[in-house]
């Protein structure tokens, strides 16, 4: 009966070595890949590999003594219907905290 009790005992602490080894494995596996455990992987637009390629072009013409310019970004404007809410609402947010400060 003892020699059951060990044996059963060694089968056990197998059992969980082989548990931690496939743990292990399973990591290795999710790091090979290449979500960042959540299953989910991020994406970059068009715009933004193009502006990264640009930007490594221009750091390999800069180590061979070349300079190769890096287009700039259009910029964005706001129509005049966003920036009228933009501005009413700050308006609002003045004229809340001023009555705050005579209360």
């Amino acid at each position: 009966m003892a020699n059951l009790v060990s044996v059963l005992k060694q089968l056990e602490q197998e059992r969980n070595r082989l548990a931690v080894q496939v743990e292990h494995v399973n990591q290795a596996l999710s790091a090979l890949d290449g979500t960042a455990g959540n299953g989910t992987r991020r994406t970059i637009s068009a715009v933004g590999r193009a502006r990264i390629a640009a930007a490594q072009r221009a750091r390999w013409a800069k180590g061979k003594g070349k300079v190769v310019p890096i287009t700039a970004r259009k910029k964005r404007r706001l129509s005049a219907t966003a920036l009228a809410h933009i501005r009413a609402a700050q308006k609002a947010r003045w004229a809340k905290w001023r009555k705050q400060q005579n209360v």
